[in-house]
Protein backbone atom coordinates (compact mmCIF):
# COMPACT_ATOMS: atom_id res chain seq x y z
CA UNK A 1 0.00 0.00 0.00
CA UNK A 2 1.45 3.38 -0.61
CA UNK A 3 2.03 5.74 1.89
CA UNK A 4 -0.30 8.33 0.16
CA UNK A 5 -3.01 5.54 0.98
CA UNK A 6 -1.75 5.31 4.48
CA UNK A 7 -1.64 8.87 5.35
CA UNK A 8 -5.10 9.56 3.68
CA UNK A 9 -7.22 7.00 5.16
CA UNK A 10 -7.59 8.50 8.30
CA UNK A 11 -7.85 12.14 6.86
CA UNK A 12 -10.36 11.07 4.08
CA UNK A 13 -12.66 9.03 7.43
CA UNK A 14 -12.36 12.52 9.56
CA UNK A 15 -12.91 14.96 6.31
CA UNK A 16 -16.18 12.11 5.49
CA UNK A 17 -17.41 12.52 8.95
CA UNK A 18 -16.85 16.39 8.87
CA UNK A 19 -18.50 16.60 5.46
CA UNK A 20 -21.63 15.06 6.10
CA UNK A 21 -22.37 17.25 9.17
CA UNK A 22 -21.32 20.16 6.76
CA UNK A 23 -23.70 18.98 4.01
CA UNK A 24 -26.72 18.31 6.41
CA UNK A 25 -26.22 22.29 8.05
CA UNK A 26 -25.84 23.98 4.01
CA UNK A 27 -29.01 21.92 3.25
CA UNK A 28 -31.11 23.10 5.93
CA UNK A 29 -30.22 26.60 5.37
CA UNK A 30 -30.59 26.09 1.55
CA UNK A 31 -33.96 24.55 2.45
CA UNK A 32 -35.21 27.60 4.58
CA UNK A 33 -34.09 30.02 1.59
CA UNK A 34 -36.23 28.16 -1.17
CA UNK A 35 -38.94 25.95 0.87
CA UNK A 36 -39.33 29.04 3.47
CA UNK A 37 -40.15 26.33 6.28
CA UNK A 38 -37.36 25.27 8.99
CA UNK A 39 -37.75 21.87 7.81
CA UNK A 40 -37.72 19.79 4.51
CA UNK A 41 -40.57 17.55 3.83
CA UNK A 42 -40.10 13.57 4.50
CA UNK A 43 -40.54 11.71 2.05
CA UNK A 44 -44.15 10.00 4.24
CA UNK A 45 -45.37 13.65 4.81
CA UNK A 46 -49.19 13.15 3.72
CA UNK A 47 -49.27 16.82 3.90
CA UNK A 48 -46.66 17.51 1.26
CA UNK A 49 -46.90 17.67 -2.31
CA UNK A 50 -45.02 15.30 -4.34
CA UNK A 51 -43.34 18.00 -5.56
CA UNK A 52 -42.05 19.00 -2.58
CA UNK A 53 -40.66 15.94 -1.34
CA UNK A 54 -38.54 14.99 -4.59
CA UNK A 55 -37.40 18.83 -5.20
CA UNK A 56 -36.35 18.75 -1.25
CA UNK A 57 -34.71 14.99 -1.92
CA UNK A 58 -32.59 16.30 -5.41
CA UNK A 59 -31.46 19.43 -3.87
CA UNK A 60 -30.22 17.02 -0.76
CA UNK A 61 -28.63 15.42 -3.05
CA UNK A 62 -26.88 17.62 -4.91
CA UNK A 63 -25.36 19.55 -2.24
CA UNK A 64 -24.21 16.24 -0.18
CA UNK A 65 -22.49 15.08 -3.30
CA UNK A 66 -20.96 18.87 -4.38
CA UNK A 67 -19.50 18.81 -0.41
CA UNK A 68 -18.51 15.35 -0.24
CA UNK A 69 -16.35 16.19 -4.02
CA UNK A 70 -14.90 19.17 -2.28
CA UNK A 71 -13.75 17.65 0.62
CA UNK A 72 -12.58 14.63 -1.18
CA UNK A 73 -10.87 16.72 -3.42
CA UNK A 74 -9.41 19.04 -0.54
CA UNK A 75 -8.04 15.67 1.51
CA UNK A 76 -6.41 14.43 -1.63
CA UNK A 77 -5.25 17.35 -2.65
CA UNK A 78 -3.76 17.83 1.37
CA UNK A 79 -2.30 14.61 0.59
CA UNK A 80 -0.56 14.86 -1.95
CA UNK A 81 1.32 18.49 -0.29
CA UNK A 82 2.15 16.15 2.60
CA UNK A 83 3.33 13.24 1.29
CA UNK A 84 3.90 13.78 -2.66
CA UNK A 85 2.29 11.29 -4.23
CA UNK A 86 -2.13 11.49 -5.24
CA UNK A 87 -3.83 8.94 -3.18
CA UNK A 88 -5.33 6.46 -5.33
Amino acid sequence: MKASMIAYKPVGLALGAASGMLAGMAFKQAWKMIGHEEDAPNATDEDRTWREVLVAAALQGAIFALVKAAVDRAGATATRRLTGTWPD
